[in-house]
């Protein structure tokens, strides 16, 4: 996203952990901060009329996202702009979504203007979500899913942080059709030429294969409620905030896997 403003000529400040990392891009200024660093991050905002917080990761990352809203709030910034996820509510199925509501409520209670945005599940972990022998397994039941890709999130992103209209709004980010994960396998296979298929599993069965793997607590109940919110249905929304703000279709998985075979490459090695 940061490229795509650099080349409309957008100034910006890249707040980084590690700034050997920051993108070299003109008409942008890279300050090392992190969200749990609030003093840094109040130095790091000064000035700054819009933030763009992208939502960070961990266990501990609601507390990074108060963290750093209130730094923004110290430094006098005007507007927040969130990368929230679909279905955000208190009581989501899927235990990120419950976070990603609470952000979204503290954003609010601040009083600033303020525009998130709700993607679904990235388009391109799908293939991640496969096996090395080609089966996604888990407790999805017949419920579907619309992928969007990063590209077209970062396209909505760029549109919402550059024209006008956007304050108050949450803007759900989908691709263009909701697929069940039988129907995804479908696909995959049609496209790579490779068996794919979805397995169905209990709750039960799916906490004990991810046990195998010793995630944390945080860890195994996002995984398993990744498919229990499907199954609910809350993952079914399909939306045309891609287009409507970015003047194109959103991207299919036929596409994401034409331009990037590495991406089933785990698959295709166990077969050869």
């Amino acid at each position: 996203m940061a490229s795509r403003l650099a080349a409309l000529g957008r100034q910006q400040r890249l707040l980084i952990r590690n700034p050997e990392q920051a993108p070299q891009l003109p008409s942008s200024e890279v300050v090392q901060a992190s969200y749990e660093d609030g003093s840094a991050m109040r130095a790091a905002l000064n000035g700054v009329q819009t933030l763009f917080l992208v939502s960070g990761s961990g266990a501990g990352r609601l507390a990074q996202h108060y963290s750093a809203i209130d730094a923004a709030i110290a430094a006098g910034v005007e507007r927040i702009v969130y990368t929230s996820f679909l279905a955000a509510a208190p009581l989501a199925t899927f235990t990120h979504s419950r976070e990603h509501s609470l952000t979204e409520q503290y954003i609010r209670a601040t009083g600033k203007r303020y525009t998130f945005l709700r993607p679904s599940f990235y388009l391109d972990s799908v293939p991640r979500w496969f096996s090395s022998d080609g089966v996604i397994r888990g407790p999805a039941g017949n419920g579907t899913i619309a992928w969007v890709s990063r590209d077209d999130l970062a396209d909505v992103a760029v549109a919402v942080l550059t024209t006008s209209g956007h304050d108050g709004a949450s803007y759900d980010i989908t691709g263009a059709q909701a697929l069940t994960l039988a129907e995804i396998a479908e696909q995959l296979a049609r496209v790579t030429g490779f068996p794919a298929s979805y397995q169905s599993e209990t709750i039960e069965e799916a906490r004990e294969s991810r046990a195998k793997l010793n995630p944390s607590d945080w860890e195994l109940e996002a995984w398993v409620s990744t498919y229990l919110a499907i199954a609910t249905g809350e993952m079914s929304v399909v939306s045309h905030t891609v287009e409507a703000l970015t003047n194109h279709a959103p991207q299919t998985l036929a596409d994401y896997i034409h331009q990037h075979p590495e991406s089933y490459q785990h698959i295709t090695a166990a077969r050869l």
